[in-house]
């Protein structure tokens, strides 16, 4: 997620960013009334979706999200939106591994209608309450399960943990004009499917949108193909809740080709986005500068989705961006900076992946440290104006903020987790020189591929990669409260 000062203002003023289930809850959905027990389902062959095996973490900073009891392998999201009625009719079926056994499954959910839940074919009790769906049937660990849950009704939002003033509300959202968009970092999955809403559990998706004519639908994933008018996307690399999205509206779509062949789709809205067409162009020219610094591309599409929002996500091979982040003359170029940094998170971010959300910095610090890094060469600023810039963001946010590796779950990705952090890797590289740095940086992302990692993870790769042992350094710039004074790795 973009929020942080880019080093474009160098060129102006410096600004700092700064339940279970209650079955007596009013608000319980029950699912449609349990009927007798279909016939024996056929064996699933599950070891289709062993890519997106994962180990679940309890998330410490948002702990009523998720859980580390269930695995899901797979979403098959079939989705069906009225603009007329503002009415999205969906069934989920997820494949899903019980890492332990329980008397039931639970699922971060909204409060939609539930017309029908089965497992393995057989109808179960299911209930909405309190964001969690429940639904009454016993598993077994390692034995995995299909669930499907059937629903409709109108998207809802829910609340931001932030207190920046450029967010708005998580997950799906409802145009003026009946088009939907999403961005739901840290949880938001939740607002349109049944999701294992945390940053652990990474899954594969396949997912179906049904629009009117003349409406086009979008998702995370690669595009895999239309029919009439449903469209179709896939993710054979597992993806993190936080990291999917969906938009829908009367979209104009334009197709490039990326470095080594990678196809490109973007999507704008005509009359509306016409001037970041040309930045949504600049995609190869940014990929190809990636590439040379962080290995190849991680996955085999990419592209763009404007929607209506004054920030950016790096959602997974459909990156949605804001129409309304600006350009202002302090600011010249951007929207297609955040572009940069958007792009980056594909290698930081989606294809490495932080456990919890206390390692967010992880994600931000090397995202917002390619974008300068970016934003250095093509505008040719000198290194003292990026230790400036630096030094002085660092000393600001630690004070206003606290430090990047002890994040306030009420300040959900503020400017220390990027600033803080990049300052910190902008450390090691000085200590590295380039060669080594980038070497390091290269293959963190190629050798992790399709991982979750933490801290102590990333410690202990830097120190194998450098033959050097930076564990005091990382950790002191993750923990100080003000700005470390410079400590020297031999």
């Amino acid at each position: 997620m973009r929020h942080r000062v880019p080093l474009i203002m160098l060129l102006g003023p410096l600004l700092v960013a700064g339940c279970t289930t209650d079955p007596t809850d009013p608000e319980a959905t029950p699912s449609a009334p349990t009927a007798t027990p279909s016939p024996t389902a056929p064996a699933v062959d599950y070891t289709v979706w062993q890519a997106g095996r994962s180990t679940p973490v309890a998330d410490k900073v948002y702990p009523a999200r998720g859980t580390d009891a269930l695995d899901v392998l797979h979403y098959d999201l079939e989705l069906d939106w009225a603009p007329s009625t503002k009415t999205l009719t969906g069934t989920a079926t997820l494949r899903i591994r019980p890492v332990e056994n329980a008397p039931s499954l639970v699922l971060d959910f909204m409060p939609y209608q539930v017309d029908g839940v089965t497992v393995d074919g057989s109808p179960a009790p299911g209930a909405v309450a309190r964001e969690k769906l429940t639904v009454t049937a016993p598993v077994v660990a390692d034995q995995p399960v299909t669930l499907v849950v059937k629903y409709h009704g109108s998207p809802k939002t829910t609340p931001m943990p932030s207190q920046r003033k450029d967010v708005e509300a998580l997950g799906l959202t409802v145009t003026k004009e009946g088009g939907l968009w999403t961005m739901q970092e840290p949880f938001g999955a939740l607002t349109w499917y049944p999701a294992n809403d945390q940053p652990s559990d990474e899954a594969l998706y396949d997912i179906r949108v049904t629009v009117p004519a003349g409406w086009s639908a979008i998702a995370s994933g690669t595009p895999a193909g239309q029919s009439g008018t449903t469209f179709t996307y896939r993710s054979t690399d597992p993806v993190a809740t936080y990291l999917t999205t969906l938009a829908v509206g009367k979209y104009q779509k334009l197709t490039a080709t990326g470095p080594r062949g990678i196809p490109l789709t973007y999507w704008y809205r005509k009359g509306v986005d016409d001037k970041l067409v040309p930045y949504l162009k600049k995609s190869p020219q940014y990929l190809t500068w990636l590439e040379k610094k962080f290995g190849p591309y991680p996955f085999p599409s990419g592209g763009v989705v404007v929607v209506d929002s004054a920030s950016g996500m790096e959602t997974q091979q459909m990156i949605t961006m804001g129409g309304k982040i600006e350009n202002t003359r302090a600011r010249r170029d951007r929207w297609g900076s955040d572009v940069v940094h958007e792009y980056a998170h594909q290698w930081f971010g989606n294809s490495v992946t932080p456990t919890t959300w206390t390692d967010l910095w992880l994600n931000e610090g090397w995202a917002s440290y390619a974008q300068d890094l970016y934003t250095q060469e093509t505008l040719k600023l000198s290194d003292a104006s990026l230790d400036r810039y630096l030094s002085a963001a660092d000393a600001a946010l630690r004070k206003k903020l606290g430090p990047p590796g002890k994040p306030d779950p009420k300040r959900f990705a503020e400017g220390n987790v990027y600033l803080c952090s990049e300052a910190m890797l902008h450390e090691i590289h000085k200590q590295l020189g380039d060669k080594a740095f980038f070497a390091l940086a290269r293959a963190w992302v190629q050798e992790q591929r399709n991982t979750q990692q933490d801290r102590a993870s990333f410690i202990a790769f830097v120190n194998k990669q450098t033959g050097r042992d930076f564990t005091k350094l990382i950790d002191t710039w993750l923990d100080s409260k003000t700005t470390p004074k410079k400590i020297t790795v031999a």
